[in-house]
Order: C-alpha cells, then sequence, then structure tokens
C-alpha cells in the first residue's frame, strides 16, 4: 500500500534520530547557559539557572548525556571558601537545572561551568556584587525596580478578577467587623505591614498554620519594601467569604478559593513552603520534581495513578473503580481518617510511595481532597499527563490551565474516567504533548520567582484600594526577622550616621 513506504521512512528517520542522540556529544561553545540565578539582583532562597546541552552543529540533546556532564563551581574572588550549596539537577531531556543556595553574602561571585575542564557558553558568568544571601535584611527601596530584577509580568489574571469584587477596602471597618464575624469560630490571622515590619494578631485555637504566612512575609520586605497593608488571612481549608458579590463581603485572604465563594486567593501554603524551603526543609519542591520524572514516556506503564487519603466521597469512588479495573487504574489509601468506618470496604492501606515513584505510571489521576488537592503543580512539572476532576475549588494559577491543552478533564463524579484512560492509550501522541504543555506551564508559571512575584503584586494592588490608613492594632505582636548571628550581611542600601562618618549600616 502507499503508506508502507512512509511508514518505513518514518521508521527510519526516527531509529537514525536516537542513534544519533545516543551518540550525540556537547559542545563547550554551542551549549546554551540563561537563566534567574545569573543575575545579581534576583534575590531567591535557592537561585537557578539552566544548561541545554547542544553539539557540535548547533542541534539540541533530547536525551541525557549523562548526570556528571556538565561541573559547576561557584566562587567569590576574595573568599577562599564560599558558603555555597550547588545541585546539577540532569532533567533527562538534554537540559540541567542547576540550583545553588548561598549561606552567606558576597561581594561579587563567579559562576564556573566546565566540561572536560573547558568553559561552557560564556563562563565564568559574574555577578557584580553585593550578591545577597536569602537571609540578608536588605530590601530594595523600590517596588518597580524590584519588579524589574524578578522580571516580574505586568498583571496576573486571578489577582485582578478576585480584587474588581472591591471598588475599596477600608482597614478601619474590616479591623472590627471580620473579627466579629469570623473570629470565634474560624482560625484567623490580622496582619498589618508598617514601616516594611510585619505585625500579627491571631484568632481562633488552630493558628500553627501562620508559620507559612510569617515566612513569607518575613522573606518579601527582607527582599523589597512592601507598601503599608492590613489583611485578614484564613488559616483555615475551607474559603469562607459566602456572601453574593452584590451584598457586603469582606476581603479574606485564603490558599484556596471555590466559584462559590469570595475569598482572594494566594499560592497555597505548601507551594510557598516548598519556595522558602527548597534546598532546605523540604525535599518535594518545583525544581526536584524536574530531576525526578521516572522513565521515559514510552518505558512509562500506561496505568492511571493515585495515592492519598480518604478526604472526600470521590476518593472512595476511585479506589472502588481501581479494584474493579486493576488493569486500568492503580489507586489506594495511604491513610483513612475520615471514613474509617469503609476500611473494610477500601481497604487494606497501603504504604506511603516517594512522590517521584509516581512518575512510573503515564497518567497521574488529580483529585480534590478536602479542597482542591495541592499537589497538582508538581503533578504537572513531572512528564506524565494529568487527569484532572472537575472542580468548584481551585488554587492561584487554575483559570489559567486550558483543559485538552494542559491536563485531560475528568467529570467531577469520575463518570467518564475509564472511557478518557481508554482514550488516552488510543491517542498516545496526542497526550504526550499535552503532557509536554502542562510540564511546560509549570516551568514557566510556578517556580520560585514567579511565586514572590505574586504575593509582592497582590500586596501591592490591595494596598491601592485601602483608604483608609493600615494601623499596628491594639494586641498586634511584631514579627521578628530570624537572627543571622553566623553569616550577617552588609545591606548597602541603608546607611546610618556615625558619630565619625557614614557607616554601612549591618542588617
Amino acid at each position: 500500500s502507499l503508506h508502507s513506504p512512509l511508514l518505513f521512512l518514518f521508521f527510519c528517520l526516527t531509529f537514525l534520530n536516537q542513534q544519533w542522540q545516543a551518540g550525540a556529544v556537547p559542545s563547550a561553545a554551542k551549549t546554551l547557559v540563561w537563566g534567574p540565578g545569573l543575575e545579581a539582583n534576583m534575590v531567591l532562597p535557592a537561585r537557578f539557572f539552566y544548561i541545554q546541552a547542544v553539539d557540535s552543529s548547533g542541534r539540541n540533546l533530547t536525551t541525557s548525556p549523562g548526570e556528571e556532564t556538565f561541573e559547576v563551581k561557584i566562587v567569590s574572588p576574595v573568599e577562599q571558601f564560599t558558603r555555597i550549596w550547588i545541585q546539577v539537577l540532569d532533567r533527562q531531556d538534554g537540559s540541567f537545572l542547576v540550583r545553588y543556595r548561598m549561606y552567606a553574602t558576597y561581594t561579587d561571585i563567579h559562576i564556573h561551568i566546565l566540561l572536560k575542564n573547558k568553559h561552557v557558553a560564556k563562563s565564568p558568568f559574574i555577578l557584580k556584587g553585593p550578591v545577597y544571601h536569602e537571609g540578608c535584611d536588605c530590601p530594595q527601596p523600590s517596588g518597580s525596580v524590584w519588579e524589574a530584577h524578578m522580571h516580574c509580568p505586568q498583571t496576573f489574571p486571578q489577582i485582578d478578577r478576585d480584587l474588581s469584587l472591591y471598588a475599596s477596602v477600608d482597614p478601619d471597618r474590616n479591623a472590627q467587623e471580620i473579627p466579629q464575624r469570623f473570629g470565634q469560630r474560624q482560625s484567623l490571622c490580622h496582619y498589618t505591614v508598617k514601616d516594611n515590619k510585619v505585625y500579627v494578631k491571631t484568632f481562633g485555637e488552630h493558628v500553627g498554620f501562620r508559620i507559612f504566612m510569617d515566612s513569607i512575609l518575613l522573606s518579601l520586605t527582607r527582599k523589597v519594601r512592601l507598601p503599608d497593608i492590613e489583611f485578614f488571612v484564613n488559616l483555615g481549608d475551607w474559603p469562607l467569604e459566602k456572601r453574593k458579590a452584590s451584598e457586603k463581603i469582606h476581603p479574606i485572604f485564603s490558599w484556596c478559593g471555590s466559584n462559590n465563594t469570595r475569598d482572594i486567593v494566594m499560592p497555597t501554603y505548601d507551594l510557598t513552603e516548598s519556595v522558602l524551603e527548597t534546598m532546605g526543609r523540604v525535599s518535594l519542591d518545583m525544581m526536584s520534581v524536574q530531576a525526578n520524572t521516572g522513565p521515559s514516556w514510552p518505558q512509562k506503564n500506561a496505568t492511571a495513578f493515585w495515592r492519598g487519603r480518604d478526604s472526600r466521597q470521590e476518593r472512595l469512588e476511585l479506589v472502588k473503580l481501581s479494584r474493579a479495573h486493576p488493569d486500568m487504574i492503580n489507586a489506594a489509601f495511604t491513610n483513612f481518617f475520615f471514613f474509617k468506618h469503609d476500611e473494610s470496604l477500601y481497604g487494606p492501606l497501603v504504604k506511603h510511595v516517594s512522590f517521584f515513584d509516581f512518575f512510573k505510571y503515564k497518567y497521574q489521576i488529580n483529585i480534590d481532597g478536602t479542597v482542591a488537592a495541592y499537589r497538582l503543580p508538581y503533578l504537572l512539572a513531572g512528564d506524565s499527563v494529568v487527569l484532572k476532576q472537575d472542580s468548584s475549588y481551585y488554587e492561584h494559577f487554575y483559570n489559567e490551565l486550558q483543559p485538552w491543552e494542559h491536563y485531560i478533564p475528568i467529570r467531577a463524579d469520575l463518570g467518564d474516567l475509564l472511557e478518557k484512560i481508554q482514550w488516552a492509550r488510543e491517542h498516545d501522541e496526542e497526550v504526550k504533548k499535552i503532557a509536554l504543555a502542562g510540564q511546560q506551564f509549570a516551568r514557566n508559571n510556578l517556580m520560585g520567582d514567579r511565586i514572590f512575584c505574586y504575593y509582592y503584586k497582590l500586596f501591592q494592588e490591595y494596598a491601592k484600594l485601602q483608604v483608609t490608613e493600615p494601623k499596628v492594632r491594639t494586641d498586634m505582636e511584631l514579627v521578628e526577622q530570624p537572627a543571622d548571628d553566623l553569616f550577617p550581611c552588609l545591606c548597602h542600601r541603608t546607611r546610618v550616621r556615625d558619630d565619625t562618618e557614614f557607616a554601612v549600616h549591618q542588617c
């Protein structure tokens, strides 16, 4: 038939390309290096940049040349030892993500990227300092300068949507009314940022989660001068403001939004902490996941995968479906909490699986828990495709995701899940494209620099709506910056009068 020669040619070309990739050798001169971690003024808990391996003919490698291919050293010309931890993460697609966490501030740093002892691209990259570390309390006085350094987007559509419900915000009135309305039954934090210092008062019993909000506010105020602002943060799972937009609504900041509430949505505490604690307390973050995406697409198991606890009825349905169709779905509970009496029906419990092992499977099911499932950023960043349940709950970025472009949608009641898995199996190339588009979305929109930009833009736009002066209220306490006694930094931005001369203020 006519198709046979064409098919044969296609297989030959594919085979030749695979052979070339297998034997492709990166060139130090042609390889590309770029990213925010090469810019001195972009201060992040863990800075990062990218290496794309390119061969001598200018072709990008699309498979890994080996995780030890590139050597990265970061030195300061004036220090014998630099307190900088570096990780080179192999993304298995011909590119590498290099991340480094600084534990001290340096006047200049030089980043050497080597391939068999040869400098790669324009290495060494010289960052003219001072280059501040995460712990350095040295805010940029101008928000617009900081935004330019961070390459923040002009707007975030979700912030515009959330704030469009408020013609103005009255901090005096809110300070009276919000605690009266919500303070008895809910866990809330009342924050004021005044002169770039953070003050808080808590309401309710379960206020442990305030540590996440304290941490991002302190981290931001070390980097940039925030506008004076007064606001309330909901520490619970569920969004609170259920009144219609036409009624008198109160502005409540929450980590999760829903179609029938009016809360102002922030990045989740989980994603926020993973940014602040990258190369620190957390092992799952938006960078580590990129180096742990499992086998290549053809080697992945063509089964839909899910693990979690029993925090929603549909999760029980999912495990039931998995028992009936084990060839299509591998779903099980790792913990019973809400429906303990149903353990005989939906057990046995299985051991926790490393999140990175999820990516041995092509299809990842994302299904609500008590509210939105906060694992979606990490699932998107892998290279499996996400089957996302239709839901009224959303995180700060959901409205920018497009069904069939970034993920495969499934009905809220999971009624079409089996059908969608079958469709995915029959449309493998199309599904691979959706997986890669989801991955690209996560890489472009959910990394640490964007999370800082989102918080700053939200506070900046909210501050513009205030019609009375934010105040440090009675019973508010100062949230202290953590002491950085081991490696204090000299902040060049603040100058304090000394008896004899102008001295640089130590932060």
